[in-house]
C-alpha cells in the first residue's frame, strides 16, 4: 500500500465526519443519522460516491439538508471529507461500507433522497444483481426511503440507462414522476438540477463520450 494511501487513512480515522470500521459509532449510526448531524433535516445519500463531488457540492447548496457519501474506498472517501472540513460542511459525513450492506446502516423510511453517480455499468449478465439499478437494490432503495423521495440516476453507459429504464417499466417497481435525458448537456432544465457539479469521471471522459444520461423518478 502507498505512504500516500496509508497517510490518508490515517485521517480518515480522525476525521469525525468520516464513519468507518473501527469507530464506535459505525455500529451505533442505523436510526441515529439525525443524531449525528444534530438536526431533524433530509438525508441524502450519494451511493458509490467515490470523491464525494454531489455529496460536497449539494451539501454546499442546500445546508438545509444532510448529505452522506458512501463508498468502500477509503483514500476516495479522504477527498471528499477533506473538501467538507475544508469548507465547513457540517451537513456532510461518508461512510466505508460495500454498497450492499447499506441497510445495516440504515432504518427503514430513514432516507429522503439518493443519487446513483456514474456507477459500474456490470455489462456481464452474471453480474445483474451488482447493478446498482437492479431490482435487487431498487428494493432496498425503496424500503430506506421515506414516501415521496427522489431517486437521481446519472450515468455515460447508455446500455445501463436502457437497462434500467426497462426495469422501472417493467411494473415490478411502481414509480411515478419519471423524467429523463439521454444528452443531458443539451437539456437546459435538467442540467440545472446539477448546479454544474461533475463527478472526476465525469470531467475526464465528458470530451470522449458521446452524451450523459440522467433521470429521476419516485417511488408510488
Amino acid at each position: 500500500m502507498g505512504r500516500h494511501k496509508l497517510i490518508r487513512f490515517e485521517v480518515n480515522a480522525q476525521r469525525e465526519n468520516v464513519i468507518e470500521p473501527g469507530k464506535e459509532i459505525f455500529s451505533e449510526i442505523k436510526g441515529n443519522w439525525r443524531k449525528f448531524f444534530k438536526n431533524d433535516n433530509p438525508i441524502v445519500l450519494e451511493v458509490g460516491c467515490g470523491r464525494g463531488e454531489y455529496t460536497t457540492g449539494l451539501a454546499g447548496i442546500y445546508r438545509d439538508k444532510n448529505f452522506v457519501g458512501i463508498d468502500i474506498k477509503g483514500a476516495r472517501i479522504w477527498k471528499g471529507s477533506t473538501v467538507a472540513f475544508q469548507n465547513n460542511y457540517h451537513n456532510a459525513a461518508f461512510l466505508r461500507i460495500k454498497i450492499q450492506n447499506i441497510e445495516e446502516f440504515f432504518e427503514k423510511k430513514e432516507v429522503n433522497e439518493i443519487w446513483i453517480t456514474f456507477p459500474d455499468p456490470r455489462p456481464k449478465d452474471k453480474d445483474e444483481r451488482r447493478r446498482l439499478t437492479s431490482p435487487r437494490f431498487l428494493q432496498i432503495y425503496k424500503d430506506l426511503m421515506l414516501e415521496g423521495g427522489m431517486v437521481h440516476f446519472k450515468t455515460d453507459n447508455l446500455g445501463l440507462f436502457e437497462y434500467t429504464l426497462e426495469v422501472l417499466n417493467s411494473g415490478e417497481f411502481p414509480i411515478k414522476d419519471l423524467v429523463f435525458t439521454k444528452d443531458l448537456y443539451n437539456d437546459a432544465e435538467l442540467l440545472k438540477e446539477h448546479f454544474g457539479i461533475q463527478t472526476t469521471y465525469e470531467k475526464k471522459f465528458l470530451p470522449v463520450v458521446k452524451a450523459i444520461n440522467y433521470m429521476r423518478f419516485r417511488f408510488a
